[in-house]
């Protein structure tokens, strides 16, 4: 697949392991995590190929988040993207490193 990064801050997290600005710091562990899960979604040919880590707990959102995928980076964050297919590869667009509330734990 091929990785685009919607914001700065998830580029910055994945090439240097730090954002530039305070909004997004993350724990080291969390941010290391981030890096494999991206390396993963990278090697992998197509969306199904993400079925086989279970731990990666894949699901298509639904609701006002609609046509976005997410993964789980352990049990407190996920990374959302949504994907794409551009001739014959699949692209995949970060979107966002978000906290989950309460209600999914």
């Amino acid at each position: 697949m091929i990785i685009e990064f919607d914001k700065a801050y998830l580029s910055e997290l994945y090439y240097t392991g730090h954002a530039s600005d305070k909004k997004h710091r993350f724990q080291p562990q969390i941010v290391r995590k981030y890096v494999k899960i991206v390396d993963i979604m990278e090697s992998v040919s197509r969306i199904e190929d993400l079925f086989r880590y279970n731990s990666l707990r894949y699901e298509a959102l639904s609701g006002d988040k609609t046509g976005t995928e997410s993964v789980a980076i352990n049990d407190q964050y996920r990374l959302e993207f949504s994907s794409r297919k551009e001739g014959g590869d699949v692209v995949v667009t970060i979107c966002r490193l978000l906290e989950l509330s309460k209600h999914y734990r």
